[in-house]
């Protein structure tokens, strides 16, 4: 996921809607890193969580902290490897994005397939979801929305212009979903298959 996320910052043509709001914050503040954003605005969404969710916030969700540290080093850690990369022709650019799109849904996809914890931003969508009894998609795409929204007035604030949002947010934001499904239907009866042949070589040893 984190090299999803370098990637399509280094297309320089927006980045996905959960980035935006850290991507905007690096580029007005540069002193402060694009990972250390992004911990910071994925442990408010983990407050968020809990805010919301109130008692029914389960505790092993703190899972998310230290997963959060690792996620956002692993962003700027992304950033840096990938250093020589600076497109400039139009088609390079939307190439890069769209490999960034599909290095970002792989790496949700397995996190989904892990079925362990969620990632703080589509854990917090399914709280909101849950204690308003909306449905998931339908409050997945409000908030993507205002995110986009917010941070497009926060460029605007800080630089007088609309800048990291780009056509390739909305492109990320369009994609992003479709793509996941594609890798759950390929991947998920695999993982399903190597877990039950691990289960039963586990209850073949114990025998």
């Amino acid at each position: 996921m984190a090299l999803g996320i370098a990637l399509m910052v280094k297309a320089k043509l927006g980045t996905s809607p959960i980035s935006s709001l850290p991507y905007i914050f690096s580029l007005r503040f540069t002193a402060i890193s694009l990972g250390s954003f992004t911990i910071l605005w994925n442990l408010l969404l983990i407050l968020g969580q809990a805010v919301v969710l109130r008692r029914k916030f389960r505790w092993y969700q703190l899972i998310q902290i230290p997963l959060t540290l690792i996620f956002g080093a692993f962003v700027d850690l992304a950033k840096e490897l990938l250093g020589f990369l600076n497109p400039e022709n139009y088609l390079f650019q939307a190439a890069v994005l769209l490999f960034g799109c599909l290095v970002l849904a792989f790496g949700v996809s397995l996190t989904v397939l892990a079925g362990v914890v969620m990632n703080s931003g589509e854990a917090f969508v399914a709280a909101v979801a849950e204690q308003t009894g909306k449905d998931f998609g339908l409050v997945k795409v409000f908030f993507d929305s205002s995110l986009v929204l917010l941070s497009a007035g926060l460029s605007f604030a800080f630089f007088g212009m609309v800048a990291g949002v780009r056509e390739g947010t909305v492109i990320a934001a369009l994609l992003s979903g479709f793509i996941i499904r594609v890798f759950n239907r390929l991947l998920g009866p695999e993982a399903e298959r190597w877990l039950t042949g691990s289960q039963a070589g586990e209850e073949t040893a114990s025998k």
